[in-house]
């Protein structure tokens, strides 16, 4: 069985969503990071940066959220796509994790970068429902998990962006998403 591991309040969770909106068993192993049971070598053996979340497959040892959210969209998902939806994914992926996160999450970037970031995703996001393909896929969790944490942890005010507010909600009404990250409110 597909074991993840995390830690509380960690992006693990996004992990966890995706598990669940894919029907996957698997098994949460939860670190506690307070006791640093993420630097002890047996975590280490599985991600030697001693980062959650990481996730055994099998013989796969994988860590970086976006990295196993690709795979479990490739080995996992319903829907086979084409290379050209496959980069798709993984540019909002990688937009997800790297841009999206750090313009969010690092203060220093905020104030700068989160009109840059929300004014091109709102007026995306009024023209559609999802990011990839017009249906829910790997990319939503990606980037609506970062979207999440916002009301989450920064209680910024989202109401000049309305597609990106209603996009929000929409995701996050999904039964996956309250069993995973909304369960976190």
């Amino acid at each position: 069985m597909l074991k993840l591991y995390g830690g509380a309040r960690s992006r693990a969770s996004i992990v966890q969503w995706y598990l669940e909106e894919l029907g996957i068993p698997y098994e949460f192993v939860m670190l506690d990071m307070q006791a640093g049971e993420h630097r002890q070598p047996a975590y280490l053996a599985i991600n030697p940066m001693g980062k959650v979340p990481a996730i055994v497959d099998g013989d796969l040892q994988l860590w970086e959220s976006g990295a196993i959210l690709l795979y479990l969209d490739e080995k996992y998902g319903k829907v086979q796509h084409s290379p050209e939806e496959r980069a798709k994914m993984a540019q909002w992926v990688l937009f997800a994790n790297s841009t999206l996160a750090t313009g969010i999450f690092v203060e220093a970037n905020r104030e700068r970068e989160m009109p840059r970031l929300m004014t091109p995703l709102n007026e995306i996001l009024q023209r559609q429902l999802f990011l990839v393909g017009g249906k829910f896929s790997v990319a939503d969790v990606a980037v609506g998990s970062i979207l999440s944490f916002i009301p989450l942890m920064l209680k910024i005010d989202l109401s000049s962006h309305p597609a990106v507010f209603t996009y929000m909600k929409r995701l996050s009404e999904r039964p996956a998403f309250q069993a995973t990250i909304g369960s976190r409110k």
